[in-house]
């Protein structure tokens, strides 16, 4: 896939993964990867840039048994961009189809 295309929709896909429920960073990887391709090098900056943002938050949690694992959950604010971004989104793929038949 181009790389132009991920980088510009990597926020909301993170966005969009956070929105049902918290995770954490190799977890977001995970579940992005199956659909695009994505590097935990790029995310974890991505995640930075959402927390600074205000969009998402963390917290520490030793639920699984071994070290603490720090979780990613959406704002409010975050939840908002999400729903923002989605339809933008989707009006935009919708107008670039529309090209793509016409042509």
């Amino acid at each position: 896939m181009n790389p132009q295309f991920k980088k510009g929709v990597l926020d909301l896909c993170v966005l969009a993964a956070l929105r049902d429920r918290d995770a954490y960073g190799y977890e977001l990887a995970e579940q992005i990867s199956h659909s695009i391709e994505i590097a935990e090098g790029t995310l974890y900056p991505l995640l930075r840039k959402l927390k600074g943002d205000g969009l998402c938050e963390t917290y520490l949690s030793d639920a699984s048994g071994g070290p603490p694992r720090k979780y990613y959950r959406l704002t409010e604010k975050g939840k908002a961009a999400e729903a923002e971004l989605r339809r933008e989104w989707l009006e935009f793929v919708r107008q670039v189809n529309k090209i793509l038949m016409e042509g």
